[in-house]
């Protein structure tokens, strides 16, 4: 069972409850509880019985790890990085420049697809080199951005910047398209002017999918920063991994690799908390078809 369909199954537990039964709705919020922890508890089982079992491949001389240590080694290599103070220092730089640059990447997104989206003039002028410049690979960008800005921050924040923009554009044209006509008629058949239309109709049908495109932006982000990180840093996760791969030190390159999942999972979380009061109003599916 998912997260979404025990936290419904609770809420509907917690809505059945009478309002003056306090020690009642007490104990669903317990339930709702205990049942999310063990949703966690299960996604942890997979990455932890890989652990275990490539830490027991390498202490019974079945495989060797020169080159992919055992997790004991990443995880000594961890604490090291943690307690010089060189793993927050490389943690922060590289979380500052992702929410820079995502912040930047993401309006830019949603103000262009606004406009092409509702616009078809502006569709047939901007989209086609929209979608050019897409294809352009990331890594093609460095030497033009290293010569445009130089090779510090703002060069680093402009690469970032430009992998959340697509996505974060696509997904706000896209679902201006797909609004469905039917509402729209809905709208005009209440009346309702242009404001309340924007505000009642046509925004809460895009939310979603601007979620969904800020989500995939953010993931790009993570994805652009190492190759931003690669632009002469001298600090960033990005950096680790590059210094790790010149001396050698597969303990140091896994490491950052870990780290980087758990501060991309972290701030993939944060945003889903933070836009799920947009999407409250939706009535789907939440339970396993």
């Amino acid at each position: 069972m998912t997260v979404q369909a025990s936290t419904a199954r609770a809420v509907a537990d917690m809505e059945s409850v009478a309002p003056q039964d306090a020690d009642g709705r007490a104990r669903v919020a317990r339930a709702l509880a205990g049942r999310i922890g063990g949703v966690w508890l299960v996604g942890v089982i997979l990455p932890v019985l890989l652990a275990a079992g490539w830490e027991l491949a390498v202490a019974g001389g079945f495989a060797n790890g020169r080159l992919m240590p055992p997790p004991s080694q990443i995880w000594g290599e961890l604490v090291r990085l943690a307690a010089s103070g060189e793993l927050w220092t490389h943690l922060l730089t590289t979380l500052w420049r992702v929410l820079a640059g995502f912040a930047i990447g993401a309006i830019a997104g949603t103000l262009a697809g606004l406009l092409t989206g509702a616009s078809g003039l502006a569709r047939q002028a901007l989209d086609p080199t929209i979608q050019a410049l897409r294809a352009i690979p990331s890594i093609a960008w460095v030497p033009l951005f290293i010569l445009w800005l130089g090779i510090f921050e703002a060069s680093k924040v402009a690469l970032i910047a430009v992998g959340v923009f697509f996505p974060v554009y696509l997904g706000v044209m896209g679902a201006i398209g797909s609004i469905d006509r039917k509402l729209v008629e809905v709208g005009r058949v209440f009346r309702l002017g242009r404001v309340q239309m924007a505000t009642r109709v046509l925004l809460p049908a895009v939310l979603p999918e601007w979620v969904i495109s800020l989500r995939s932006g953010l993931g790009l982000g993570f994805m652009f920063v190492v190759a931003a990180e690669f632009m002469g840093a001298s600090e960033g996760l990005g950096y680790l991994l590059v210094d790790g791969q010149q001396l050698g030190k597969p303990a140091q390159i896994l490491a950052a690799i870990i780290t980087f999942a758990i501060l991309g999972k972290l701030c993939d979380q944060a945003l889903v908390l933070a836009t799920r009061p947009l999407l409250a109003w939706r009535d789907t599916v939440r339970a396993r078809l």
